[in-house]
């Protein structure tokens, strides 16, 4: 099974750089998007009868957003973690046969952390959510979790340290959800690789030389580990300022 994860920073946008030619290149089973910035009716994306689409909008117009394309007809949906606290559309739930998948768009604590006691309470939130899905049945998370979680994920450490996605607190939050029972799928088949990166600033050169971050995850249910059998970043794909990241597992 393949599974995409992207943070197209605006899907409108994205279209226009390549993003169904990739989409139909790739021939996942699930792809999921994050960041659409947009609302309903203001894109038709047709990849024909073999892909259902679920999105989550954000109340607020251009600004985050959510969407799964899946081959697999799921057996329940929900949107946000609860629904009725959730207006900014970042995450949706697929329920299938033998998992969970968790797609979802963490939210930013600010260049000046304005919001990372937000953050910090959504990280107790979502841990708590995934936690009970795997109670029930093994978890896939994707999207983009806005945090480096070790030196090793971007590419400037000491001059980041207290930064927003690299604070001890949002690293720690990360910690915490692992070490509760998921798997960072890159990391397990990947541990000591270094200039990895999904994210790069819109500053000049800075792609270029491979100055990122690596805050684009798959992880997954402790049991489902050993199913791990590719964990990829598609750096060369353009589009976004992030890049894709692809799962393969046998399941």
């Amino acid at each position: 099974m393949k599974l995409i994860s992207w943070n197209v920073n605006g899907l409108r946008a994205c279209v226009t750089k390549g993003f169904n030619e990739y989409f139909k290149e790739m021939d996942a089973d699930i792809f999921c998007v994050q960041e659409t910035k947009l609302q309903e009716g203001q894109i038709q994306l047709d990849h024909g009868d073999q892909y259902q689409q679920y999105w989550n909008y954000a109340e607020k117009k251009g600004y985050s957003g959510t969407a799964i394309f899946t081959k697999i007809p799921p057996l329940s949906v929900r949107y946000g973690i609860e629904e009725d606290r959730e207006s900014e559309g970042r995450m949706i739930t697929l329920e299938f046969e033998s998992f969970y998948m968790v797609n979802v768009y963490t939210p930013n604590a600010r260049r000046d952390l304005s919001r990372l006691e937000l953050r910090l309470e959504w990280e107790d939130r979502f841990r708590e959510y995934v936690l009970g899905l795997d109670k029930l049945k093994p978890v896939i998370i994707c999207g983009d979790l806005n945090v480096a979680h070790q030196e090793i994920d971007l590419k400037n450490p000491k001059s980041n340290r207290n930064n927003s996605g690299f604070t001890p607190e949002e690293r720690g939050k990360m910690s915490q959800l692992l070490d509760s029972g998921f798997v960072d799928s890159f990391r397990y088949l990947h541990p000591t690789q270094t200039d990895a990166y999904s994210w790069w600033s819109y500053m000049p050169k800075v792609r270029e030389r491979n100055v990122g971050w690596r805050i684009d995850y798959f992880l997954v249910s402790n049991q489902l580990s050993s199913s791990i059998e590719d964990a990829l970043i598609d750096t060369y794909i353009m589009g976004s300022d992030h890049c894709p990241v692809i799962l393969t597992l046998n399941i």
